[in-house]
């Protein structure tokens, strides 16, 4: 008999953000996918699951403070909940650049970028699914991994024929800072599977 059970709700939490970050990645890929002239609606759509993650955020924060016991060391769910925090307003800044730059028409590795933002939101969201169930995780850690190397190297590629063949600097300002918004986004997923990998092994 458990005289002190454990608080599980922290993997509701984490469910529950992981659901708004895969959201925010959706839109941003449909709103690259279908062009400027929907992009600003999507763009509102993920400022409003941004603001729904602070809110879990803050959540799990004030639950850590008044629980005792939890299924994971509270520095480690502080750890993944920040994480998963930067992938949403990772997100949501990409999001507000494509918006504010108005680039036309919306470049191919734009598009790319956020269908792989997409896929490694999927795989974060299979890998804690699978640390709940005290599965093997390590394989979706390495996809998003692989998702943010791919990623990073379209981007380099990229800028160097963008410098190559682009006359215009403001234009090259523009599609550099959403490059590197969008790289944000992917590089912030990567940091929780790199938490995520830690908490595996500290528990293992």
């Amino acid at each position: 008999m458990k005289l002190l059970p454990r608080e599980e709700k922290f993997y509701v939490l984490f469910h529950q953000h992981l659901e708004l970050i895969v959201k925010a990645a959706k839109a941003l890929e449909d709103g690259a996918t279908a062009g400027n002239a929907h992009l600003a609606a999507c763009a509102e759509q993920i400022k409003v699951l941004e603001d729904e993650a602070d809110k879990i955020t803050h959540d799990t924060f004030v639950r850590l403070n008044r629980t005792f016991i939890t299924p994971l060391d509270p520095e480690d769910i502080q750890s993944l909940s920040a994480n998963l925090d930067d992938v949403v307003d990772g997100i949501e800044d990409a999001a507000y650049r494509m918006v504010a730059y108005r680039v036309e028409p919306i470049p191919k590795v734009v598009k790319e970028l956020c269908r792989i933002i997409h896929e490694c939101a999927q795989a974060l969201q299979k890998a804690f699914q699978a640390l709940e169930k005290g599965q093997p995780l390590l394989d979706y850690c390495l996809e998003v991994h692989r998702l943010e190397d791919a990623g990073e190297q379209m981007v380099r590629r990229e800028m160097s024929r963008l410098y190559e063949s682009e006359s215009n600097p403001v234009q090259i300002m523009k599609l550099k800072e959403i490059y590197e918004y969008l790289s944000g986004a992917t590089a912030a997923c990567e940091n929780v599977s790199d938490v995520l990998q830690m908490v595996v092994v500290k528990n293992s």
